[in-house]
């Protein structure tokens, strides 16, 4: 959410920035938002100055009385009525006015970087840099859920019976792989100086709509029937929302933190031919970084998170790239966004396996995060990104490591997370 002021002071960059995003069907809310601001400030105007003179006449009652000027006296008292009938009014539609500026503000996207491309969709998204070398074999690979099925290791049809489509069961070997790989996940963020958190996995109704934009909550999130709770789509949501309502001492900051959590999503609309298995899912389990930061060093943290990511996925041999998101491929709270991808040597394409978002002050506004100055308050910055989200990981993984006889090796780094095994090898 932006500044009310920015807005007030800049219409004009707000109005272009939507235009960015290829949303022009928000573009009126510039305008309603602006005469709003303009009745807000007005009333406040007209309370305060009402509030001064009922103090100031009231004052002189006391006075009248003791003059014997009665009809004066209640003609004053009369006056005071009324402005306190006035005010009670102006208070009533103040408040009104404060609901529609605010629900009118959340829409209204944050402003983009100037490096974003711009772009309707993410089809327009620019890659940036590739680390590893794709390779093809010249064996034939299997679809992740032959894979996976080749090892006893996963069952859809029981998943179907027990919960529906988009479930799964993991068995064996692939399950022992999964836990090792976000075991392994924790492990390699704690080296790298965060702090390892489990949160809640479920949030109110205020987190949620302080860390995403409406079209994602609807999208995304299932919620608690007769209760004012959600299931977390990614504990990102919690993690945020852990200092809502704070004030930060400045020398706290960064606060850098990596979170494990079970994961659940709606995934609305159609999946196609390389959704089924286990790529579009309604239940996975993830590890997660978050930052909150001093604005200044928001960019500069933001780069980092992506290159963890990075990192950890060339440990395990799995060549990835990234992607710049494009204007109309952001989130409406967004700032910059960058996906990381991984090779599919099946599909002879990069696929995405996670997503690090720098998203300026627009969570912060809206939970309230601040930090104390040297100078004085001020929001704080917050940036999020995967880590590994096993099982769309095991398939970058399964595709990059599997070989001719239908094994799969495991690197050296993952070996002490899969009791000292090499490889694994396909069941009878």
């Amino acid at each position: 959410m932006l500044d009310i002021k920015f807005v007030r002071e800049n219409p004009d960059i707000v109005r272009q920035n939507i235009r960015n995003k290829f949303q022009e069907s928000k573009l009126e809310l510039v305008d309603q938002v602006l005469e709003l601001d303009k009745e807000n400030r007005e009333i406040k105007q007209e309370v305060e100055a009402l509030r001064a003179n009922k103090n100031k006449i009231s004052k002189q009652i006391g006075a009248l009385m003791a003059q014997g000027k009665k009809e004066e006296a209640e003609e004053v008292k009369r006056q005071i009525a009324a402005s306190g009938n006035r005010i009670n009014e102006l208070s009533e539609r103040e408040k009104e006015v404060e609901a529609q500026l605010k629900e009118k503000m959340m829409v209204i996207p944050n402003i983009i970087d100037p490096s974003v491309p711009i772009g309707k969709d993410d089809s327009e998204n620019v890659e940036v840099e590739r680390f590893g070398e794709p390779v093809v074999p010249d064996y034939e690979i299997p679809y992740h859920s032959e894979i996976m099925e080749s090892f006893n290791g996963l069952d859809l049809d029981s998943a179907r019976k027990v919960a529906g489509n988009g479930f799964y069961y993991l068995m064996g070997d692939i399950a022992r792989l999964h836990s090792a790989v976000i075991s392994y996940a924790r492990d390699f963020m704690i080296n790298r100086g965060f702090t390892y958190c489990v949160p809640p996995f479920m949030i109110r109704s205020n987190v949620v709509t302080g860390v995403m934009s409406f079209a994602e909550m609807d999208a995304m999130m299932y919620k608690i029937e007769g209760e004012d709770l959600y299931l977390i789509g990614t504990s990102e949501h919690s993690m945020i929302g852990k200092f809502i309502d704070t004030i930060l001492p400045e020398e706290s900051l960064p606060q850098t933190l990596t979170s494990y959590s079970p994961c659940f999503r709606k995934e609305k609309g159609a999946h196609g031919l390389e959704e089924r298995g286990v790529y579009r899912i309604h239940q996975f389990e993830k590890q997660e970084m978050i930052v909150v930061c001093k604005p200044e060093e928001s960019p500069k943290w933001f780069d980092k998170l992506w290159q963890n990511t990075v990192d950890l996925f060339r440990s395990l041999d799995i060549p990835v790239r990234t992607l710049e998101c494009c204007s109309g491929d952001l989130a409406d709270l967004k700032v910059k966004s960058v996906d990381v991808e991984a090779w599919s040597p099946r599909q002879k394409k990069y696929f995405e396996v996670g997503s690090c978002s720098n998203l300026g002050d627009a969570q912060a506004r809206r939970l309230k995060i601040r930090v104390n100055g040297k100078d004085g308050k001020y929001l704080a910055h917050t940036l999020n990104n995967t880590v590994v989200a096993p099982p769309r990981m095991l398939i970058a993984f399964l595709e990059n490591n599997l070989n001719e006889d239908g094994s799969v090796n495991i690197p050296v780094a993952l070996q002490p997370y899969m009791g000292g095994q090499t490889k694994i090898e396909k069941k009878a």
